[in-house]
């Protein structure tokens, strides 16, 4: 079952007639599996709970990609002013800590349903400025810090979006996957699926 954002839940984004991502997934499932979108487009962090009111009782492996709107949500601090060095880090630090509370309490809501589970870190966008694109990727560290934690710290697969989507090709906008970079996206959740949920550890999948 696939929870989220549009990292997922794509399909308005890709060339008409391309497959999406839990189309990509499905097709290279084994016979007789199948895949759950949850997902929905504009989600943050918050409404995954929402979406776990769908769960189907034979759910056997959840895939949260969640946390990029919320960095979204927050993008106007990138071009805010700032008296100072510190009080420019403070008020990013100030985001991550409310991000990492909802990120976490989210998360705990999706474990208490004793799953096998993966998350996903926050991709890098593809702003055509370069000063955002730069600024953007460094606050994003904040983000997916707390996510990264968060799989370490519950053993749980993590699919680094980070070093998959890694081409302008896999981008259909500046934040928003590609049917390219949706493949590459179904490759790794496949892989993750039938390898990393053994043993109670992390693996990172790119």
């Amino acid at each position: 079952m696939l929870l989220g954002d549009s990292i997922f839940d794509n399909a308005a984004y890709v060339a008409a007639g391309a497959p999406d991502v839990v189309r990509q997934v499905r097709q290279r499932l084994p016979y007789g599996s199948e895949a759950t979108l949850a997902a929905i487009d504009g989600s943050k962090t918050r409404d995954v709970r929402e979406q776990l009111r769908y769960l189907p009782a034979e759910a056997t492996h959840l895939i949260v990609s969640a946390g990029g709107n919320d960095a979204l949500h927050s993008s106007d601090f990138l071009t805010a002013s700032a008296r100072s060095n510190a009080e420019a880090l403070l008020g990013l630090a100030d985001i991550g800590d409310e991000f990492e509370r909802g990120y976490l309490a989210m998360l705990a809501e999706v474990l208490k349903w004793g799953i096998p589970t993966a998350i996903c870190t926050v991709y890098y966008p593809r702003f055509p400025e370069a000063v955002l694109q730069r600024t953007a990727v460094t606050a994003l560290t904040v983000f997916n810090d707390c996510i990264v934690r968060a799989a370490f710290a519950h053993g749980l697969p993590l699919l680094d979006l980070r070093l998959i989507c890694t081409e302008e090709g896999d981008y259909a906008n500046p934040i928003e996957p590609s049917a390219r970079g949706g493949e590459k996206i179904a490759r790794a959740i496949v892989e993750a699926v039938e390898h990393g949920f053994s043993g109670g550890k992390t693996e990172v999948f790119i």
